[in-house]
């Protein structure tokens, strides 16, 4: 590539983002392909509005043909984003403290059925059947922003099994159908092994999900802290709750559904919380929380209580009020205001998806190969880190937490 060809931002990039795209895309075999990492990067962080290759290619280089050129890069260059992924989770943790691994789900709307895993599912951000990607990412939860680390991308039948379709996708040979439950163990198995500190406590919205069960006893079998919240109708039987109180009291064994039980509790938490906005004030919330066992989540582990969890639910008082999401964890010994804290980062996890489809592109991969969608979605994560994660560096704990905080909600088993 010749210097008139070469993207300006290549020519006069600060030094931190030099130093930055080499930690994290220097194990590209190709000095050309680590210029074009910088080159996306550069234009994620700069192009106003939608960051189509073209976009970004014209925001960095006036060249006629970069935006062939990037799009290469993204879509057909055989480059490896594991790496630069592990990278980036590593230069994330050396930064700050790790709240929680959150998982977030973003529902990418596409037109047509070409783009790779695109299929008819319900969104519930826009209430209704959307055609789309799913695609499910590993959040490491710092207390004032949470940045993507890993991604899996949930592929139909539909797609795995048709030879042409993974072959114009290039869906490697090795790669199968695999629900969101499983892919969303994968994400946690994967940074638990390559994490660098302390494995954080795993926070998850399986609300929606069918599997939610089995992914409770999958994560508790592996040793992991989670908090998650599940379908109101997911089966669950009463654990040691005290009967003799009304309609409070459920007995041991008693099988009912989560939402019910959570409805009903078999203590009374008050709690007060701040509402956000222009008239934000202080609103008690009542905590119903109780004991149970997951009929398809047993385990016999000593940090889950040989299979007990604590299931809660929000309420607010007053008439027309709804409960809010149930939620279900093997931390039987938190306290409720770590716990109540660990469910907000499911809420922050959603709000970054929101940044990185309106700021960082996060919605305009418009290219078709599965490779192509992993390439996109590491480096916008990559672009949304850099952008957000300094300015945190010395915020060592969330605003109004005790400065131990942290130390004191991290999982008792480390890396």
């Amino acid at each position: 590539m010749t210097a008139d060809t070469r993207p300006r931002a290549l020519v006069s990039m600060n030094t931190a983002l030099d130093g930055y795209t080499e930690r994290l895309f220097g194990h590209l075999p190709r000095a050309d392909q680590r210029r074009w990492a910088q080159a996306y990067l550069q234009g994620l962080l700069t192009t106003p509005g939608k960051k189509s290759v073209r976009r970004l290619a014209a925001s960095v280089t006036a060249s006629p043909t970069a935006s062939q050129s990037l799009q290469q890069f993204i879509n057909a260059s055989p480059w490896e984003w594991d790496p630069a992924r592990l990278e980036l989770l590593h230069w994330v943790e050396e930064r700050h403290p790790v709240h929680a691994w959150t998982i977030g789900q973003a529902v990418l709307p596409k037109r047509g059925e070409h783009s790779v895993g695109v299929h008819r599912r319900f969104d519930p951000a826009a209430g209704r059947t959307v055609n789309g990607q799913l695609g499910l990412g590993l959040f490491l939860s710092l207390g004032g922003t949470s940045v993507p680390v890993d991604w899996r991308l949930m592929l139909p039948e539909a797609w795995t099994d048709d030879p042409d379709q993974r072959r114009r996708a290039r869906i490697a040979p090795g790669i199968a159908h695999r629900p969101p439950e499983a892919l969303i163990l994968e994400l946690v198995e994967s940074v638990a092994a390559h994490t660098t500190t302390a494995h954080a406590p795993v926070v998850a919205d399986l609300s929606r999900l069918t599997g939610a069960a089995a992914l409770l006893g999958a994560l508790a079998r592996r040793g992991h802290d989670f908090l998650v919240s599940v379908p109101p109708t997911l089966t669950v039987r009463a654990a040691g709750l005290a009967p003799g109180r009304g309609d409070a009291g459920r007995a041991a064994g008693h099988e009912s559904t989560a939402g019910d039980l959570a409805r009903l509790g078999n203590t009374r938490h008050p709690y007060t919380a701040v509402l956000t906005g222009p008239a934000a004030r202080a609103q008690p919330m009542r905590i119903q929380s109780g004991l149970v066992r997951v009929p398809g989540a047993e385990t016999g582990t000593p940090a889950t209580g040989c299979g007990a969890y604590r299931l809660f639910g929000e309420r607010r008082p007053g008439p027309g009020r709804r409960g809010g999401p149930v939620w279900i964890t093997n931390m039987t010994e938190h306290r409720m205001d770590d716990l109540l804290y660990l469910a907000r980062q499911s809420t922050e996890a959603g709000r970054v998806l929101g940044t990185l489809a309106e700021d960082f592109g996060l919605l305009d991969f418009a290219g078709r190969s599965f490779p192509g969608w992993h390439h996109h979605m590491t480096l916008v994560s990559a672009a949304y880190a850099y952008k957000s994660v300094p300015s945190l560096r010395d915020r060592q704990t969330r605003p109004g937490l005790p400065a131990a905080y942290p130390a004191a909600l991290g999982s008792r088993r480390s890396a």
